[in-house]
């Protein structure tokens, strides 16, 4: 007797998702508690549990497709691996003939002797099988990188190809060494210049559509509808980050044997915001109707890079928080973000954000704010400029610093005067300690 699997339930208000890769075939074995698919929700990516043990059976749905809460999307029978049934899109063995099959090569369908590059005609029923199976972020690396899926050795759970492995093989062809061209005959009479040919701008002029997924969907709604309603401005300032590198320098080995996580730039960040805040309150407040509500804590979105989006995870009651605390909850965070394992709970809610581009780089830029919060704190790159010091030009490691604030409730000195509280409180860090 087969047993349904269903969508679970998904958080609050969030009634359906995307299918965004089965992790298990047809006639594969399963165990119970063992992922089968991953969905991507408007938020993170939440992995679907096989009820039992058995073996995977029909599946509903196709990846890519949209599914509710409670439908059932998959079927486990009883007993052992089976025998995978065929996949629709492979003609079955024995009703090959003289004429060639269509082969599939990053999810798109390449007729017999069309566009051979794509898949040699002999290709092994275990590599077209691989090919069939790629994700979506596979298959986008594939086409980008224009490599045969074919000739890689998958190193993914099953044999299946991960994305490391294309990235692989993609740099060992670009390091393969340029066929030698032939030299032309000393008795072949050369080509005037006029009679050159024009280059040919055909090769790899291609174009992919892919579908958005519901992150990208939601990132996309969410920040077009803060511009579409708040009042945004953006002020800045810069700051000179002397102090806290050298405050790091002095106490970094300690502090990573006594806690064992590494002391970074953001936890001196998140502590200048927390006592700014006290002064300008309305930074950490929000509209709701015609009320606006403020909030006597803290709690702090931080924008962390994930492999199919910004996320922004929540540290809680982070005013309440030690260095140590808000560096750890930091890189949980980021470990998790990779990982796609952020749960629901934890990108709930925020007060505040904080917006860290100089990771990447950026010299400058004005961040959007998070609705329904009404202001973001973006951080830069640090980068030695010459400033003057006490009539001297000296050369200063120096952070550019952005504010990002709805007008309709944040005022403009309020938002120079919030900015320059973190300012100072980063080029003195005893203020953190003295609470001025």
């Amino acid at each position: 007797m087969a047993t349904d699997v269903k969508v679970p339930t998904l958080g609050e208000s969030i009634t359906e998702a995307t299918i965004g890769q089965w992790l298990k075939q047809p006639g594969e074995a399963v165990a119970q508690d063992e992922p089968i698919a991953s969905l991507e929700t408007d938020k993170v990516s939440v992995e679907v549990n096989s009820p039992v043990a058995g073996t995977l059976g029909e599946q509903l749905f196709k990846e890519g497709d949209t599914v509710e809460v409670g439908a059932i999307i998959a079927r486990i029978g009883e007993g052992g691996a089976a025998a995978a049934p065929a996949k629709p899109e492979a003609a079955p063995a024995e009703q090959k003939t003289g004429e060639p099959e269509a082969t599939v090569a990053g999810g798109a369908v390449n007729p017999a002797g069309a566009g051979e590059q794509l898949r040699p005609r002999e290709e092994s029923a275990e590599a077209h099988d691989a090919a069939l199976t790629l994700s979506p972020a596979v298959r986008r690396a594939v086409l980008e990188h224009h490599v045969d899926p074919s000739a890689i050795k998958g190193s993914g759970k099953d044999g299946r190809i991960t994305k490391d492995d294309v990235l692989a093989a993609a740099k060992d062809k670009d390091n393969a060494p340029a066929p030698v061209e032939a030299k032309a005959s000393p008795a072949a009479p050369s080509m005037p210049a006029q009679q050159t040919s024009a280059p040919s701008l055909g090769g790899d002029r291609k174009e992919e559509r892919v579908k958005m997924t519901r992150l990208r969907q939601t990132i996309a709604t969410r920040l077009k509808e803060a511009q579409n309603t708040a009042a945004l401005l953006t002020t800045f300032n810069d700051v000179d980050m002397t102090a806290v590198i050298e405050a790091r320098a002095k106490y970094k080995d300690l502090f990573e044997k006594k806690h064992g996580i590494r002391l970074g730039f953001m936890g001196f960040f998140v502590k200048a915001v927390a006592l700014a805040a006290r002064d300008v309150p309305s930074v950490n407040a929000r509209i709701e109707g015609d009320e606006i509500v403020y909030s006597n804590f803290l709690d702090v979105s931080v924008a962390v890079s994930a492999p199919k989006g910004l996320v922004v995870p929540v540290i809680r009651s982070a005013d309440a928080m030690s260095f140590a605390e808000i560096e750890k909850t930091i890189a949980d965070f980021g470990k998790k973000a990779k990982e796609g394992t952020l749960s629901m709970d934890e990108m709930k809610g925020g007060t505040f954000t904080i917006s860290n581009g100089g990771v990447f780089g950026s010299l400058l830029s004005t961040p959007i704010i998070n609705p329904p919060q009404s202001a973001v704190l973006g951080m830069h790159r640090i980068e030695e400029r010459p400033v003057v010091k006490d009539g001297q030009i000296v050369a200063r490691p120096m952070m550019y610093l952005a504010l990002s604030y709805d007008h309709r409730l944040v005022d403009g000195r309020e938002a120079v005067t919030f900015l320059v509280r973190v300012k100072e409180a980063i080029e003195d860090p005893t203020r953190l300690l003295i609470d001025l």
